[in-house]
C-alpha cells in the first residue's frame, strides 16, 4: 500500500455535508484496512446527525434506524446506542439487530414476502411485525398458534396519497407495500378474531426527499389519516410509525434538507391532534443517518486516452458501489462527489472519466468530472457513500474479492 502525501480529510468536515473519518489521514485508514477498495464509516458523523435530529424534532418523536441503508454490524451496534429503535427487512437484518444492544421490544420487521423463517424468528424474539397484507396477517396468527405465542403486529398501510418529490415512491397508488386503506374495515374485523398483540400502524411513503415542503405536506396528510384510523380502529393503538424519506445531497444543486421547518411542522401537528397524544410516534430513517458518514476508496491502476478523453481505471467498480455507478434507480446518471488524493501534490486540473475494472461499459464511477490531475497509484474517494453501498451492489459479479469495511 503506497502512502499518500497531504491526504488529510479534515476539510471533508460535517459542516459541508461530507466526511470527517475522525480527522484521520487517508493513508492511515488505508494502512488499517490493508487493501483497496474499501468503505470507511465515521462514527462521529453518525452521532452528530442523530444529535441534530433530536435538536430539531419534537422530544416526543422517537428515531429509528432502518438497517437496510447500511447493515454492517459495527454500524448497527454504534447506532443502536444512539437511536430509539431498529427497523429490519430480512431475517439476516433481524439477527444483526438482535445481536446489537437494542432491546427486541424496540425492533420491527417490514417488507413484502416475508417467509416463515423470518416470521417465526420475529414472533419468537418478540419484535414487532409490520404486516403487509391480509394473507400475511393470517399467516402470522397461525404461526403464533404453533409457537404458542401472541405475535406483536402493526398494519403497514398504503394510503391514497403519495410523498411528492421523492426519489422512490413507496406509498400511494398500486404498490406491493402495505394494505390499501380501502380494505381496513374488513382488516379491523379480522383483527378482533385473531390471537395477536395489535400495536398500531406503519406508513412509509417514499425515500431520498430533499423538499421540506413536500415532506411537511406528507406529514399533514399522514396525521389526518392517523387521526381517523385511531378513531375507527376497534383495538387500542399504541405505536405510529410515520416512515422517513429524509434525503441527503448527492449532486450539484442539491440543497441540504431544512430540518427546522420539518420539526416545527411536526410540533404543530402533535398539538393539533390530541387524539394522537397517547401513541408512541417514530420516524424511520436510514440514508439520512449514515449516507454522509461513509466514503468508498479505490486506487488508480491505469490511465489512458481514448478519442481525446482521459480515463482513470481503478481497482473498484459498480460491483461494490452500484448506486454511484448510476444503475440503482437514476434515470439520468449524475456524479457523486469525488475527491482525488495524490501521492505527489499537483495543483493542475483535468477532466476525466473514472471507470472500474469490470468488463462492462456500465462500470462508471465518474463521468467527465474536472478533478486534480491523477496518476497511477493515486486514490479516488467517493463521498456520500455510507448508505446503499456494499450490500446494495452485485458484489459477486465477475467474482472479484469482497470489499472490506471499517468503522472509525
Amino acid at each position: 500500500m503506497k502512502k499518500i502525501i497531504h491526504a488529510d480529510l479534515d476539510h471533508f468536515s460535517p459542516k459541508d455535508g461530507r466526511i470527517g473519518i475522525a480527522n484521520m489521514a487517508l493513508n492511515h485508514v488505508a494502512e488499517m484496512v490493508g487493501t483497496t477498495p474499501f468503505y470507511a464509516y465515521d462514527k462521529a458523523m453518525m452521532r452528530q446527525r442523530v444529535g441534530a435530529l433530536r435538536d430539531a424534532l419534537p422530544d416526543r418523536l422517537k428515531i429509528h434506524y432502518a438497517i437496510k441503508a447500511n447493515p454492517m454490524p459495527a454500524v448497527v451496534y454504534h447506532l443502536a446506542g444512539l437511536v430509539d429503535g431498529l427497523d429490519v427487512a430480512s431475517h439476516g437484518e433481524l439477527l444483526t439487530a438482535l445481536n446489537s444492544p437494542m432491546l427486541a421490544a424496540n425492533i420491527s420487521v417490514a417488507g413484502p414476502g416475508k417467509n416463515d423463517v423470518t416470521l417465526k424468528a420475529a414472533i419468537a424474539s418478540g419484535v414487532l411485525i409490520n404486516v403487509e397484507s391480509v394473507n400475511e396477517l393470517r399467516r402470522v396468527a397461525a404461526l403464533g398458534e404453533q409457537l404458542k405465542l401472541a405475535p406483536r403486529v402493526a398494519l403497514r398501510l398504503n394510503p391514497s396519497f403519495e410523498l411528492k418529490s421523492s426519489g422512490m415512491k413507496m406509498g400511494g397508488g398500486a404498490k406491493a407495500f402495505g394494505i390499501d386503506t380501502a380494505y381496513l374495515p374488513d382488516v379491523f374485523a379480522l383483527l378482533t378474531q385473531l390471537t395477536l398483540q395489535f400495536e398500531g400502524f406503519h406508513i412509509f411513503l417514499g425515500s431520498q426527499n430533499l423538499n421540506a415542503e413536500a415532506i411537511m405536506e406528507g406529514h399533514n396528510n399522514l396525521f389526518s389519516l392517523l387521526h381517523e384510523l385511531v378513531q375507527d380502529c376497534p383495538l387500542e393503538t399504541r405505536t405510529l410509525n410515520i416512515g422517513g424519506g429524509f434525503g441527503i445531497p448527492y449532486f450539484p444543486g442539491d440543497q441540504t434538507l431544512d430540518l427546522s421547518l420539518i420539526g416545527n411542522n411536526l410540533g404543530r401537528l402533535l398539538a393539533a391532534y390530541p387524539s394522537l397524544s397517547c401513541q408512541q410516534i417514530m420516524l424511520e430513517l436510514g440514508r439520512y443517518l449514515v449516507g454522509e458518514a461513509g466514503i468508498y476508496v479505490c486506487q488508480v491502476v491505469d490511465k489512458k486516452v481514448s478519442h481525446g478523453e482521459i480515463f482513470l481505471i481503478t481497482d473498484g467498480g459498480l460491483h461494490h458501489h452500484l448506486a454511484n455507478s448510476g444503475n440503482f434507480g437514476q434515470v439520468i446518471r449524475k456524479n457523486y462527489p469525488v475527491r482525488i488524493h495524490q501521492q505527489q501534490p499537483n495543483a493542475a486540473l483535468e477532466t476525466v472519466n473514472i471507470a472500474g475494472l469490470l468488463c462492462t461499459p456500465l462500470d462508471i464511477l465518474a463521468q467527465k468530472m474536472t478533478l486534480p490531475k491523477a496518476e497511477i497509484g493515486d486514490y479516488v474517494v467517493i463521498l456520500q457513500s455510507g448508505a446503499y453501498g456494499k450490500t446494495a451492489s452485485p458484489e459477486g459479479f465477475l467474482s472479484h474479492p469482497a470489499v472490506p469495511e471499517i468503522v472509525l
